[in-house]
C-alpha cells in the first residue's frame, strides 16, 4: 500500500502536498529569457500533476515573466487542487541581475501582471520577494494588505526575512509562508524555521539541495544515501521533510528525469538515528 504523502495547509485552508516544485530553472541562463529546451520545460510542468505535485512556486522576476507564462501554457486551466504561488519585489535588467524594488505601486502593479500571465482571478499565495531596504517596510507590508483586501491575493508570505520582520508584517496581514534559504549545508535561518514551526507558518526553503562538501564520496550523507539506494539530493530532501512539519521544499529542474528523482524523495523515511546524525553533523559544521 502506498503511504500517503504529507500535506500542509497554507493559511490554514489551502492544502498542498509538502514536496512542491520551484519554477525558476525553467527559464534561460541567468534566470533570463526563454529556456534552452522549451519543449522539455513544458513536459516538466505537465508531469507535475501526474506525479501529484500540486504546489508550484514561481515569481514575476523569473525570466522575467517567462516562468509564469510557461506555467499557464502548460497547465491552465489549473485543477482545484493546484496552488501556483508567485512573488514580486525584484526588478530585472539582465541575466543574474536582481534589484530590490519595493515601492507599493510597483508591487501592486506586478501582482496584477501575475494575475494576467497566470490566467487567474486570484493569486492563492503571493510573496514579497525581498524587503526593499530603501523603502520603509511598513509601506511594503501595507501594499500586501491592499492586495489581500482587494481580493487579488488570498494568502501572503515573505522571503529572506528575520523573525522581527515576520512579527512586523503580522501587524498588517497574516503571514502564511516564509521563504528563506535553508538546507543541510546552510542552516542560518534555524531561528526563523523554529518560529514558523511554533506558529504554523509554512517554511519554504529555497536552494534546498545545496549541501557542499557534505556530498563528497564517503561522507555521512553519501553513506546514508547508499544505504537507501538513493541519491544524496534525495536524502537532503528527505531530511528537510522530517526536520519540521511546516517545511515545504521546492526543488526545481528543467528536466523530467530530475523532477521524477526529486519527487521520489518524498517516499524516503530516514531512521531516527540517520536523521539525528545528519542533524548533529550539520549543526556542528554551522558552529565552526
Amino acid at each position: 500500500m502506498t503511504t500517503p504523502r504529507p500535506t500542509f495547509k497554507i493559511g490554514g485552508d489551502a492544502e498542498i502536498r509538502r514536496l512542491g516544485f520551484g519554477a525558476m530553472r525553467i527559464t534561460g541562463p541567468g534566470i533570463w529569457g526563454a529556456p534552452a529546451d522549451r519543449a522539455e520545460a513544458i513536459r516538466v510542468l505537465r508531469r507535475l500533476p501526474e506525479l501529484e505535485v500540486n504546489f508550484i512556486d514561481t515569481a514575476d522576476s523569473y525570466g522575467p515573466n517567462v516562468s509564469e507564462e510557461l506555467i499557464r501554457e502548460a497547465l491552465h486551466p489549473y485543477g482545484a487542487a493546484m496552488l501556483v504561488a508567485t512573488k514580486a519585489g525584484f526588478a530585472r535588467t539582465g541575466p543574474n541581475q536582481w534589484t530590490p524594488h519595493g515601492r507599493p505601486e510597483y508591487l501592486i502593479q506586478q501582482a496584477y501582471g501575475s494575475l494576467q500571465r497566470l490566467g487567474i482571478e486570484q493569486i492563492g499565495l503571493w510573496q514579497l520577494h525581498r524587503i526593499d531596504p530603501v523603502v520603509p517596510r511598513d509601506e511594503q507590508f501595507g501594499a500586501v494588505r491592499h492586495l489581500i483586501d482587494s481580493g487579488m491575493v488570498r494568502h501572503a508570505g515573505l522571503s529572506e526575512v528575520s523573525v522581527a520582520d515576520i512579527k512586523a508584517a503580522s501587524k498588517y496581514f497574516k503571514v502564511a509562508t516564509v521563504q528563506n534559504r535553508f538546507n543541510l549545508g546552510d542552516r542560518g535561518s534555524e531561528d526563523v524555521l523554529d518560529y514558523c514551526t511554533a506558529h504554523g507558518i509554512g517554511f519554504i526553503p529555497w536552494f534546498p539541495l545545496a549541501a557542499g562538501e557534505l556530498t563528497r564520496p564517503g561522507s555521512l550523507l553519501d553513506t546514508i544515501a547508499r544505504n537507501h539506494h538513493a541519491s544524496v539530493a534525495q536524502i537532503a530532501l528527505a531530511w528537510l521533510l522530517q526536520r519540521s512539519p511546516v517545511i515545504l521544499p521546492i526543488p526545481g529542474t528543467s528536466r523530467v528525469a530530475h523532477l521524477e528523482e526529486n519527487v521520489a524523495a518524498g517516499a524516503i523515511t530516514l531512521s531516527d538515528r540517520e536523521f539525528c546524525e545528519l542533524d548533529r553533523a550539520t549543526s556542528q559544521r554551522q558552529q565552526r
